[in-house]
Order: structure tokens, then C-alpha cells, then sequence
């Protein structure tokens, strides 16, 4: 039995894992030199619309943001909070998409930048494996 073990089991079982280990291991790479960021911008309450609107206009908001060699991806205003923008940069362009952000929505919104990546083609890659192996 010993032997048996040696030769067979423990090969069978190490093969086994490896395949669960390739299957998990699925390939998710972002294929392009950009990054995704969302910068969030929320909208200081305790200002009016024409206030906000005034200090955009002082702060050359529209003429500065987004900077130039910022590709936007989706622009949102989401009610309640402000605006959600996704942009797509090169990483040598992250600093200047910082200073944009400072310089013109700073006194106007607060400010949230997140690096982001898309993950829904890889959500329902995982809700397609997990419907094939629950119906098995």
C-alpha cells in the first residue's frame, strides 16, 4: 500500500491540484499601457448652485479638468452626491490629473481619486463558470 501511495495517489493527487490551481488561476490581464481612475467629486452642501457655479467659473473648473491627455471614460452626476468621473491615463499622467483636480475643484468639491480597473467582462466570466459547475 505504501508504495501504491507513493507511485500513484500522491502523483493522482498533486495532477489534480494543479489543474484546480490553472482553473482558478484564470487570466484577467488589462490589456492596454492606461490606468483606470474615478475621481469623485462631491458637492460641498453648505454652498448654493450659484455659489458652486461662481467659484467653478473663478477656479477656470471647465478650462483645467480634465486635463489635456485625459481620456474620459464616463462622466455621472449621481443626485445626493456630485459627480463620478472615470478617466483613463497613461501612469506618467497621474500627477497632472492630481494637480488638475487641486487646482480647479478644490473649495468646490470635496475630493475622492481612486485607481480603478473594470471588472465586468471578469464577473460574468465567474457567474458563467459558477452556473456551468451548479448545473453539473
Amino acid at each position: 500500500m505504501n508504495k501504491y501511495i507513493k507511485t500513484v495517489l500522491i502523483p493522482a493527487l498533486c495532477f489534480i491540484g494543479f489543474v484546480q490551481a490553472a482553473v482558478a488561476a484564470e487570466d484577467y490581464t488589462i490589456d492596454s499601457d492606461k490606468i483606470l481612475v474615478t475621481v469623485v467629486l462631491k458637492h460641498q452642501q453648505d454652498k448654493s448652485l450659484t455659489e458652486l457655479q461662481a467659484k467653478m467659473d473663478e477656479n477656470q473648473f471647465w478650462q483645467s479638468f480634465p486635463p489635456k491627455g485625459v481620456e474620459v471614460d464616463s462622466w455621472y452626476v449621481m443626485m445626493g452626491l456630485g459627480q463620478v468621473i472615470t478617466v483613463k491615463i497613461l501612469p506618467k499622467d497621474l500627477r497632472t490629473l492630481n494637480l488638475a483636480v487641486e487646482k480647479s475643484a478644490w473649495g468646490i468639491f470635496d475630493t475622492d481619486i481612486y485607481p480603478t480597473y473594470e471588472f465586468k467582462a471578469i464577473a460574468e466570466s465567474i457567474k458563467a463558470r459558477k452556473s456551468a459547475d451548479q448545473s453539473k
